[in-house]
């Protein structure tokens, strides 16, 4: 069974590409502006319409780069998301939320300066307060919708009956949330959720920060250390003893570990996307090649004995933020 026939996907009317352009690595990783500008466009030449950033992204850097990439590009033929309300501090770490209905437009106006450009096509929360209620949130980005200056409203790292809140203020085209071989916890209610409604699936974290197919796991295991509870840690480093089993049926078929990982993912149905994060155009262009791989129902079905959803629930974001009253982290 072909999964992969093209990088396309239609939901909501959208006609985007199966894989997207993540901004955190192009913004804070690449040696050079040169060099991330260069990834951008071996994305585009590849066929990747859809760039994923946020206006928190190395502090609005990532704007500006997707700015100067672009100023080469027609503005209609690429899909920018765009993601808002974090509030990170000098040394970027995140620690607060501001998503409230007042300071939505703010936010907007710079992004819309930094990326130079007079509209968004998905605008959505990084995450919600719960604190504020998900219609107020939501109603303000619509309103930004409404005045022309987005094109679609997104949400991302909500449970199914936020997702249903959210879609019943105003339709909801797309979804961003961590799903991967490791984490399969979407599976039980937010996916289901989605497609019952219609929403298109973004997946991040498909390769969990570099430990799905990646160099040095167990340095990447410590750095994902500083966010995750000992025993989380401990349960994900036994998982991670798996992967000599998932690596085989990936030299099988003569693909590399990653190329498996993102093309389960996109197994999963024609409205599931995935946004990977190339920081070189040679990263990128290893990461296209999985428009060509061809998962058996034999297949998925080796890849998911060896990672079964009720042990696969490792995750490096907060489940739930708790948050005060002034959107600030409760220690």
């Amino acid at each position: 069974m072909k999964y992969l026939k093209s990088l396309n996907i239609k939901t909501n009317g959208l006609r985007i590409s199966r894989i997207g352009l993540g901004g955190t690595g192009i913004a804070a990783d690449s040696k050079s502006q040169t060099e991330g500008i260069a990834t951008i466009h071996a994305a585009l030449n590849a066929g990747i319409t859809f760039l994923n950033t946020a206006d928190f992204y190395s502090s609005g850097a990532g704007e500006m780069l997707i700015k100067e990439a672009l100023k080469s590009r027609k503005r209609e033929e690429v899909f920018i998301s765009v993601k808002f309300g974090a509030m990170t501090g000098l040394d970027g770490r995140m620690y607060g939320l501001d998503v409230r209905p007042q300071a939505v437009k703010n936010y907007l106006g710079y992004t819309l300066k930094r990326l130079g450009t007079d509209y968004i096509d998905l605008y959505q929360p990084a995450r919600i307060d719960s604190n504020i209620p998900v219609e107020e949130t939501i109603g303000a980005v619509a309103d930004l919708v409404k005045a022309g200056h987005v094109k679609n409203v997104g949400i991302s790292e909500v449970d199914a009956a936020t997702l249903r809140k959210a879609n019943a203020t105003y339709p909801i085209s797309l979804v961003e949330v961590q799903y991967s071989l490791l984490n399969r916890s979407i599976e039980a209610d937010l996916l289901p959720a989605a497609q019952q409604l219609g929403i298109g699936v973004v997946a991040f974290g498909v390769l969990f920060n570099g430990l799905i197919g990646g160099t040095a796991p167990q340095e990447k295991l410590a750095n994902l250390g500083k966010r995750m509870s000992p025993d989380a840690v401990d349960l994900l480093s036994n998982k991670l003893l798996r992967m000599d089993a998932l690596k085989e049926i990936a030299d099988e078929k003569g693909i590399t570990l990653s190329q498996l990982a993102i093309a389960w993912v996109l197994s999963k149905g024609e409205d599931v996307m995935t946004i990977v994060g190339a920081k070189t155009p040679a990263q990128l262009n290893d990461v296209v090649k999985v428009i060509d791989v061809d998962l058996s129902d034999a297949d998925i079905k080796r890849i998911e004995q060896i990672f079964p959803m009720s042990e696969a629930t490792s995750s490096y974001m907060l489940e739930k933020l708790n948050i005060d009253k002034n959107g600030l982290f409760k220690r």
